[in-house]
């Protein structure tokens, strides 16, 4: 395995920095996407709800893969992208479905009074949605956006199948190459567990910080107040 790390080594690190960027690209689409779709299914509008509601259907009931190859051959039919833009995209499609459900959670676990009393001081509901319930949504989301991260981490190993030259693909070529599957597999698992260890640990510090009732508890004083102090503050 280490004539593995000498002869690929530095192949299999920029690999790795394709798929951290194709993660983060597809997760950057994702959550518009996904924000876009969690405010159909809470608009109370039926016609909203219903594309909500067979948008997530359809991207659950099938197979990534399958999803993959009919919208990058889709995309690619009509627009001319690279096959980074347009895997990340796939991706980013796939991956929005699971983020509405997370957003859609995430609004509706915040108490209704806090939109009724930002109404009542006279703010529209888009003003109100955007300074008082996303704001606390987002951060009650992070936990599963982490966990959402890792997943599409994981997955971007798909678009190997779509020429996309990230870790796996480089893999493929690897062992093609060095006759030695087990030790190539084995090797590149390794660098998806350490980007998975380097990510955990970076959204745990993140909901650390965001943790504000944890940090006025260490202070001796009361939970923080998130809906109060919300506002107070407008």
């Amino acid at each position: 395995m280490m004539s593995i790390f000498q002869t690929h080594g530095l192949e299999f690190l920029k690999a790795t920095v394709i798929t951290v960027q194709l993660t983060a690209v597809s997760l950057l689409i994702a959550m518009a996407i996904g924000l876009v779709f969690a405010f159909f299914k809470v608009s109370n509008v039926f016609i909203l709800e219903k594309l909500a509601d067979i948008y997530v259907f359809l991207v659950r009931g099938m197979p990534l893969i399958v999803q993959l190859m009919f919208l990058y051959y889709g995309i690619s039919s009509v627009f001319v992208l690279t096959d980074f833009t347009a895997g990340a995209i796939a991706l980013g499609i796939h991956s929005g479905a699971y983020i509405a459900e997370i957003f859609r959670g995430a609004i509706q676990s915040i108490d209704r009074g806090q939109m009724e009393a930002a109404r009542s001081l006279g703010m529209p509901y888009a003003l109100s949605m955007r300074r008082i319930i996303l704001p606390q949504a987002f951060k009650r989301a992070i936990p599963a956006l982490g966990n959402q991260f890792i997943i599409g981490l994981k997955d971007s190993s798909l678009v190997a199948y779509i020429a996309v030259t990230e870790l796996f693909n480089q893999a493929l070529s690897a062992q093609a190459e060095n006759y030695m599957p087990f030790e190539t597999y084995f090797v590149v698992g390794i660098y998806y567990l350490v980007l998975v260890l380097i990510f955990t640990v970076i959204f745990n510090k993140i909901e650390g910080r965001l943790d504000t009732s944890k940090g006025s508890r260490r202070k001796g004083g009361k939970p923080f107040d998130q809906g109060k102090t919300v506002i107070q503050s407008v």
